[in-house]
């Protein structure tokens, strides 16, 4: 194992991931090992063999450390064992730090296929199938792949035949010197982008660049491409059969999360339930290994870190074991995390995530008097635009100077609310507030809809009703953002300047019989006119803190109450808001040193809290993007993990989930039905959530285009220029060539060998591609522009179906130089009728290989042929 620990820090040192190739039987020491896969190689699994993948990402605390183990579906039992013996190596070679996966070809996990940014593709072969490694030749290969996926794109080497095509999915008929591309009738364009995108990546990374691309989006336009694939396909009989959906999870299957202690006595595996959801943290125990079985969609294993070396070890068997006794799939996901060092996915399937001596936010904790606070840190908004990562984490979207305008929902219709008055919000109605801010000289729009916790299912209702109005009439660019009492986000309270306050109950409306409490009590909390909220509570003694500053409002007077454990600014943004609820007298009270007659406002003396306020650990949670539909009439969510910018596709409805904040993305072309259903996606996916989520969590949504800081914080590099810069699909069609290209594009079915099911048949003459000579493809013209439906990737090396020749493939030179179109042969093409000629002619003519010649830049090609005869 020498070797083996040099050669993985070795890589580690200089790269993102490394991918090993294990299992490989080695026929001179008869032993299983490990062999480095080149990088250009990433990306390709034979299914014959198991893999090993090492990946290292960087973050704040340094970085954190996944190990696959990838088998496919014609590997041996040996080396799957293999696979699983040497990734148990590593981890102990990289000190038990590193997250490991267990994954099996066709089911691989979200982060696993986020790895390869081109795609995955399965190669027939192995050693154990019984195969060789079959390695790419641009002129002798002969394969179709069945492309799947719209954000990790898979691609799996399918029978070559009309009867593994549908109608939802894109196919690859790879001939090496050209690959088509058919798209399924029912494709939308981001499997089409992403389709075309893999197609390019096998163009210029397996064939170094020396490869022709053709697309089909309908058949019908595209005559000469399809008549290439039915020369290697056959004849189609029958109609294309409907895609089969995707077997994916759904998320109450997901939601289904047990936490079971298992363990081997007397040579059984014995597995106890421990708990169901929601899990909280306390339930894992040091000194055991647990699984954690996520509705048979994943497995954990948790290891703790005073469990045996033996316990250890077994995490993987125990978990097929565990699979196996369930009555899972062979092909379920297992991940193996180690106690201290647990994945983002692991750790949000619980309530409560924490690490020990952090803090929530800025702010540092320190201790007065028996009293624990948080020291506020005031952040400089002027910055919020030059870091918008920092805008994200304040959940600012600017410096909340802009303008408000808030409407109450009365009679289900808007009724503007006296500007003297904005700010207040009574738990019986719904308000609509539009915040209106300029950035970069340009207009933007924030809808809040505020729901009172007492207000009416008609109200609620008529709120979103309106705030659509609201929305279309400022051309549909405003964020929404759905505000649940009680669950203010940080901008909201900033844009009322530290006089947001809320009241239990009542109306705000001018006609109200609801009579005013003679006595009410209000909690202050916040340090400046950004974090301040004042909400009302109970009006007894028993709703008081030490932490924080009180306002009891009487009919003669009202006392400020502040508890030992407030600050100084807190004291101040109090009197501030005591001048907004009460014009009666101000008295200040300290905590100890109450009249008789506060008590009595009470109610009495009672028991508060008093008690130091432990500022509660940081819940540790990444920003997770999902991809959200429930089409099927099941709630499937797909997450993209590792997400990107590019990741926002104009035809998707976007989940990114902040924890605090849920934000829905809006593509410009996203599907209606979706569009229309993305507030009850947001709301099922907090219903569903394996954690238990808070319901009232802030839901956003955000339109493509228009987003704001606080959404696009959350990205590493965001381009505001991609939407007009960046290039669509029918653009990316456009860039691979022109129509005269049509010409180039056919197969040379003999030299590739494509013909077996013919071979002593007569060749195939170009007429069978194209019916007449005088056909646009025989007369190219130098300006020619692509057609919306079929494109070509325009390379020097020409290839044709084939010609009618005197036997050996190709004409005697003296029926092409200096010929004219009608002195031709049939079905020869004029533009290149030196690729009519023998090998032997052309070189002896030209003094090269037909490869080396298509090679050359294209003028030096037409200077040659004209000095030869032949152009």
């Amino acid at each position: 194992m020498q070797n083996l620990r040099a050669n993985i820090f070795k890589r580690c040192l200089f790269c993102s991931h490394v991918v090993y190739p294990a299992c490989v039987w080695s026929t001179t020491t008869s032993k299983m090992k490990m062999v480095p896969i080149p990088e250009k190689a990433y990306g390709g699994f034979f299914e014959g063999d198991c893999y090993i993948i090492l990946y290292n990402k960087k973050t704040s605390n340094g970085f954190t450390t996944d190990l696959h183990y990838w088998i496919g579906k014609d590997s041996s039992q040996d080396e799957q064992g293999a696979a699983a013996f040497y990734i148990t190596q590593m981890d102990d070679l990289l000190g038990g730090s590193p997250v490991q996966h267990r994954e099996v070809e066709g089911h691989e996990s979200e982060a696993f296929k986020s790895y390869f940014k081109s795609g995955i593709i399965y190669k027939k072969g192995g050693v154990a199938s019984g195969f060789k490694h079959v390695e790419t030749n641009m002129y002798n290969i002969r394969r179709l792949l069945h492309v799947k996926g719209k954000k990790h794109v898979s691609a799996t080497e399918v029978e070559l035949s009309w009867d593994s095509f549908n109608k939802g999915d894109v196919f690859l008929l790879d001939l090496g010197k050209v690959l088509i591309q058919w798209n399924g009738p029912d494709c939308n364009i981001a499997e089409k982008s992403r389709g075309l995108a893999l197609a390019r990546s096998i163009r210029d990374d397996e064939r170094g660049g020396r490869a022709q691309i053709g697309i089909i989006d309908d058949e019908k336009d595209s005559p000469d491409l399809m008549q290439i694939m039915k020369t290697v396909l056959g004849e189609r009989r029958g109609a294309l059969r409907a895609a089969t959906p995707d077997e994916k999870a759904d998320e109450l299957q997901k939601a289904n999360v047990r936490l079971y202690h298992v363990y081997e006595k007397d040579d059984d595996l014995v597995v106890q339930e421990i708990a169901t959801r929601p899990l909280t943290q306390d339930l894992l125990q040091h000194e055991d290994c647990h699984i954690l079985d996520q509705g048979g969609f994943k497995i954990y294993v948790w290891r703790g870190k005073d469990s045996s070396k033996e316990e250890k070890k077994a995490a993987f068997s125990r978990a097929v074991g565990f699979i196996q006794a369930k009555g899972y799939s062979a092909t379920t996901n297992v991940e193996v995390v180690n106690d201290g060092a647990e994945s983002a996915m692991f750790q949000q399937l619980f309530k409560r995530w924490t690490e020990k001596e952090e803090t929530q936010g800025l702010g540092k904790v320190y201790t007065t008097s028996k009293i624990a606070k948080v020291e506020q840190v005031k952040f400089d908004v002027s910055q919020l635009h030059a870091r918008p990562e920092l805008a994200a984490e304040q959940r600012m979207a600017d410096d909340a100077s802009g303008k408000v305008e808030v409407w109450r929902i009365e009679d289900l219709h808007m009724q503007p609310v006296d500007p003297k008055t904005y700010g207040q919000f009574y738990g019986g109605d719904c308000y609509l507030v539009l915040y209106s801010y300029l950035t970069s000289g340009r207009p933007h729009y924030i809808i809040y809809m505020w729901q009172g916790r007492h207000a009416s299912v008609d109200e609620v209702t008529a709120c979103a009703f309106n705030a659509v109005e609201l929305d279309k009439k400022y051309g549909n660019e405003p964020v929404q953002v759905r505000v649940t009492m009680g669950r203010e986000p940080q901008h909201f309270l900033a844009i009322f300047k530290g006089s947001l306050i809320i009241y239990e109950g009542g109306t705000s409306r001018a006609h109200t019989n609801e009579p005013e409490p003679a006595v009410r009590l209000f909690q202050v909390r916040g340090t400046d006119e950004i974090n301040t909220k004042t909400i009302e509570v109970p009006a007894r003694a028993s709703s008081l803190n030490s932490n924080d500053v009180f306002l009891l409002t009487t009919s003669q007077v009202c006392y400020l109450w502040c508890g030992k454990g407030c600050s100084g600014d807190e004291r101040e943004m109090a009197k501030i808001v005591a001048n907004i609820i009460s014009k009666r007298d101000k008295q200040t009270v300290l905590e100890g040193q109450e009249p008789v007659e506060f008590w009595a406002a009470l109610g009495g003396k009672a028991p508060y809290a008093s008690d130091k306020r432990f500022q509660e650990p940081t819940v540790r949670y990444q920003p997770r993007l999902f991809e959200c539909s429930n089409q099927t009439g099941r709630f499937i969510m797909t997450e993209v993990v590792g997400f990107c910018q590019d990741d926002l596709d104009e035809d998707d409805v976007m989940l990114l989930d902040t924890w605090e904040e849920i934000f829905l993305w809006i593509g410009k072309t996203s599907n209606t039905y979706e569009r229309n259903e993305a507030i009850s996606s947001a709301k099922d996916y907090l219903k569903t959530h394996p954690a238990g989520r808070d319901l009232a969590t802030p839901i956003i949504m955000v339109k493509q285009g228009y987003e704001p800081l606080t959404f696009t914080g959350w990205f590493s590099a965001w381009d505001p220029y991609k939407w007009s810069d960046g290039k669509s699909y029918e653009e990316m069609k456009n860039s691979l060539g022109d129509v005269s290209a049509i010409s180039e594009i056919a197969v040379d079915l003999n030299n590739a060998n494509l013909n077996k099911r013919n071979a002593t048949s007569k060749p195939v003459s170009p007429a069978v591609s194209r019916t007449e000579r005088t056909s646009p493809a025989y007369k190219p013209h130098p300006n020619s522009s692509v057609n919306s439906t079929s494109n070509y990737q325009n390379n020097n090396a020409p290839s044709v179906v084939s010609a009618v020749t005197n036997g050996n493939g190709a004409y005697p030179r003296e029926v092409l130089i200096n010929k004219t179109v009608d002195e031709l042969p049939e079905g020869v093409d004029p533009a290149k009728k030196e690729f009519y000629l023998s090998d032997a002619d052309f070189h002896d003519i030209f003094g090269k290989s037909k490869d080396e010649f298509y090679q050359m830049p294209r003028w030096k090609q037409q200077n040659e042929k004209k000095q030869h005869g032949l152009f």
